[in-house]
């Protein structure tokens, strides 16, 4: 966890995994939801040799089928874009959405492997009304590594029940880390160019093994 991107994927793959055995999240309240995703995550990681040691296959399969279901990318890469999405053809915006999806598998594949047998995630008291449907659930992760790392999830519910569009990491949200640098490639290169650009980086991302596990 030595830099916000890979503490905002831990917090993510906190929240996400393991929610094809979940209960139907529609009825379920977005706390719980969390509470008990990340407990299952986190035994789950624990207990496979294969995500410890970085098993790449293994790890980009299992954040394709158990965390992106409840990512909602399409709203994230529309936040991030922020003014520019408005303006891109449906076209750009499908390609845009797919490359930071994939962008998100990759980061979350490596910060998967990152997790330690005395990782844990506490719970603060959601604050939010039973008719709300945008809540901000907090936490924080701790270990014996170092400090506790304070994690907040947005969350916005819809047909298919609650789902993940922003998270902050010691002050810092995901969506406005990204929003920066969206605008400055848009205004460089046109959101063609940030397409090309995220293209590559996802190119080179998906030749390389994953991060080394933390120490």
């Amino acid at each position: 966890m030595k830099n916000i991107v890979t503490m905002i994927a831990t917090a993510s793959m906190a929240f996400a995994a393991h929610a094809v055995v979940a209960a139907p999240v529609g009825n379920e309240a977005p706390d719980l939801l969390v509470k008990r995703i990340s407990t299952d995550v986190l035994d789950t990681a624990k207990a496979d040799k294969d995500i410890q040691a970085g098993n790449k296959q293994k790890v980009v399969a299992l954040v394709e089928s158990k965390i992106l279901p409840f990512v909602d990318t399409e709203k994230m890469t529309a936040l991030a874009a922020g003014r520019f999405w408005r303006t891109a053809t449906p076209a750009q915006q499908q390609r845009l959405a797919a490359e930071f999806r994939t962008l998100l598998v990759f980061t979350y594949s490596g910060a998967l492997s990152q997790i330690k047998n005395d990782d844990k995630v506490e719970f603060k008291p959601l604050r939010a009304d039973p008719a709300d449907v945008d809540v901000e659930v907090r936490s924080q992760v701790t270990s014996s590594r170092g400090e506790p790392i304070t994690l907040n999830y947005r969350l916005n519910k819809g047909p298919q029940g609650w789902k993940i569009f922003d998270i902050n990491v010691l002050g810092a949200w995901l969506v406005e880390t990204y929003k920066g640098n969206f605008s400055s490639e848009i205004t460089k290169s046109g959101v063609d160019g940030l397409i090309a650009k995220l293209a590559e980086r996802n190119k080179q991302l998906a030749g390389k093994p994953l991060a080394a596990p933390a120490k």
